[in-house]
């Protein structure tokens, strides 16, 4: 009597069990596409900023006098770049030697839909400032 009352019970732990370690092995490869997108994402935001920061204008940087960033080229070049990259983010410009850019892009999940979690977040933000030196001090 006792083993026909326990028929059945392995199956339910082994069912719990066995959708438990889907989960965490679902969250270990999602959280590792993530953090692949978050590194991705940064590498886009530096490599704007770089692009963007290569516009310079010309006429003061030749003639010695200062090193200003072209606005609208320079936001132009890094829209570009995340265009052809393609994600989403925002370019500024502050003080007219400094563009920073913001990424924004989501990490489509492979495991997760299972609990309900289909895309991840993921962002990053970075800057080129453009800097004068003479003789190997900034000016």
């Amino acid at each position: 009597m006792t083993r026909r009352a326990e028929r059945g019970s392995v199956s339910v732990w082994m069912a719990t069990t066995t959708f438990a370690m889907i989960v965490l092995v679902g969250l270990a490869v999602d959280l590792r596409g993530q953090v692949h997108a978050r590194q991705r994402a940064n590498d886009i935001a530096a490599q704007a900023a770089r692009a963007g920061g290569e516009q310079v204008q010309a006429a003061p940087a030749i003639q010695g006098r200062s090193v200003r960033i072209d606005t609208g080229s320079a936001r132009a070049a890094a829209q570009q770049y995340l265009r052809t990259a393609g994600v989403a983010g925002t370019v500024t410009i502050t003080g007219g030697d400094t563009i920073s850019v913001t990424v924004h892009d989501t990490y489509d999940t492979q495991f997760l839909p299972i609990i309900g979690i289909r895309r991840l977040e993921v962002g990053a933000s970075a800057s080129a400032r453009l800097v004068r030196t003479l003789g190997g001090s900034e000016q």
